[in-house]
């Protein structure tokens, strides 16, 4: 393992910039507005050949006990505690502020040693803050621009005494082998990958609190307040021998509801999120059902080809069970028929009863997201299917299908050869995928079929134009008739 690095700090300093500065993407929000990071947030940070882990906190603010902001305080110091060395940034800018003095003295108190920066040093503004800073007691202060990349070069030397060599050597060999093992690629290499799982949902429908209880910890933020969540927060876990990375996200509200800059950005941070898990749990709270947003946001996963799981949160609060089960499983049945044998549990992320049978789902499913059919199997279960029910005429000819192959898992996706008549009708693709999902056991995850034809031999091909082959794709059913051009 390589060392640990906290950035502390009052609000609205630049750690969140100077966090992606060092992980080299722009993985925290960062705004105008002060308060934006409430949850610790961790990545694989480096200054040239230093690697460590880089732990972004929440601004520290001096408030009760039964606060918002009290809460974020103990996230905070959770990350300190978890570090082997922090980074105590000012706004250079601003000067030595109160509060810089109060939490540079509770920093004192620490055993956590502590490197003092003062941010915002680009030009000549932040000189007099520089100055200020030894007021602080922390020994000579860094002076840093992390807007501009400035002073980089003094943190990387601030930071090389913590490095732990034997560590660091033994990561370099970690990631040769992984590299190794990229490059000699096989199906089950998957397996041995940990699983992205995305956690996502509306507000305050206790997708933190399942976080937590998965987790065994209070590693995320929670409280009655809708909205606390505003990063997706990737966490590293390992279940049963199985390693996943959990994504704690931002609750999504309809986007005519969005009105703040910064709310924007929460959800345009759960969507990229969406969009690199494997799995999505879509999280619903058991008092309100199923809404047209959570329909929203499930055909939004199973459009980005990922394998969903329903979790139907704050079961112990529901009054009438049997109602509520069967209005969700019947709306899920006729709002969105194109994936089928989603999983639905239900469970109190407050009280932990029936998140066991989560993860298990979760695995299951994600198995099935990875399954691949032999193409001997698949061409018999065809010629079955084309004998009990001939494809349809198109264009006054019926249609002929040749033969078919799974061109990829993750999700399964299949290449249908057929004559060169015309495009297969979305009804009996539906058929097709409605069939493979009962001879493969292919539940729960979209199915995608694409659609191409054979040449024609009577056809000159240097008397045709030039251009891509004609292929049709027809994986995603469309709300028209594709018979007519």
């Amino acid at each position: 393992m390589t060392f640990t690095v906290a950035i502390i700090g009052r609000p609205n300093v630049g750690k969140s910039t100077l966090f992606n500065r060092l992980i080299g993407k722009r993985l925290a929000l960062v705004d105008d507005s002060p308060g934006v990071t409430r949850d610790r947030r961790e990545g694989d940070a480096s200054i040239a050949d230093l690697k460590f882990t880089l732990i972004d906190t929440a601004g520290l603010d001096d408030s009760a006990d039964d606060s918002l902001e009290a809460r974020m305080h103990g996230q905070t110091e959770r990350g300190l505690i978890d570090a082997d060395v922090a980074l105590f940034l000012i706004d250079a800018r601003a000067g030595v502020t109160p509060l810089d003095k109060h939490f540079a003295s509770w920093l004192r108190k620490h055993s956590r040693p502590t490197i003092l920066v003062a941010n915002k040093c680009e030009g000549g503004a932040g000189q007099g803050g520089l100055m200020d800073a030894y007021s602080l007691g922390l020994g000579d202060p860094l002076p840093l621009s992390a807007e501009h990349g400035e002073g980089l070069s003094e943190l990387y030397d601030a930071l090389l005494p913590f490095r732990d060599e034997a560590a660091y050597t033994a990561t370099l060999a970690l990631e040769e082998a992984g590299d190794a093992i990229d490059e000699d690629f096989d199906d089950d290499a998957w397996r041995e990958r940990p699983l992205q799982l995305a956690i996502v949902g509306r507000p305050n429908v206790g997708k933190s609190t399942m976080v937590n209880a998965l987790l065994g910890e209070e590693r995320m933020l929670t409280g009655p307040e809708a909205g606390i969540t505003r990063d997706s927060i990737s966490i590293s876990w390992d279940f049963n021998g199985r390693a996943i990375r959990l994504v704690d996200t931002a609750g999504l509200r309809r986007k005519a509801r969005i009105t703040k800059k910064l709310e924007g950005l929460s959800v345009g941070d759960t969507l990229h999120s969406i969009r690199f898990a494997e799995v999505v749990v879509l999280v619903l709270d058991c008092e309100q059902g199923l809404e047209k947003q959570d329909l929203s946001i499930a055909r939004l996963v199973v459009e980005e080809g990922r394998a969903l799981v329903l979790v139907i949160n704050k079961w112990d609060a529901a009054k009438d069970r049997k109602a509520v089960l069967k209005s969700i499983e019947d709306r899920m049945q006729t709002s969105l028929p194109q994936v089928r044998g989603i999983p639905v549990i239900t469970c109190s992320a407050l009280t932990g009863r029936g998140l066991d049978k989560l993860l298990p789902a979760v695995i299951r499913v994600h198995e099935i997201w990875n399954k691949r059919v032999d193409t001997s199997l698949l061409n018999r279960w065809l010629e079955g299917v084309v004998d009990s029910h001939p494809p349809p005429v198109v264009k006054g000819r019926r249609l002929k299908l040749r033969y078919m192959t799974q061109a990829k898992a993750r999700p399964p996706t299949f290449i249908l050869f057929a004559s060169s008549r015309g495009a297969i009708p979305n009804s009996y693709v539906r058929y097709l995928i409605g069939g493979l999902r009962e001879a493969f056991d292919l539940p729960a995850v979209p199915i995608r079929i694409h659609q191409r034809t054979g040449k024609n031999p009577y056809v000159d091909e240097k008397s045709k134009p030039k251009g891509k082959t004609k292929t049709k794709s027809v994986s995603r059913i469309k709300n028209k008739d594709t018979d007519k051009k």
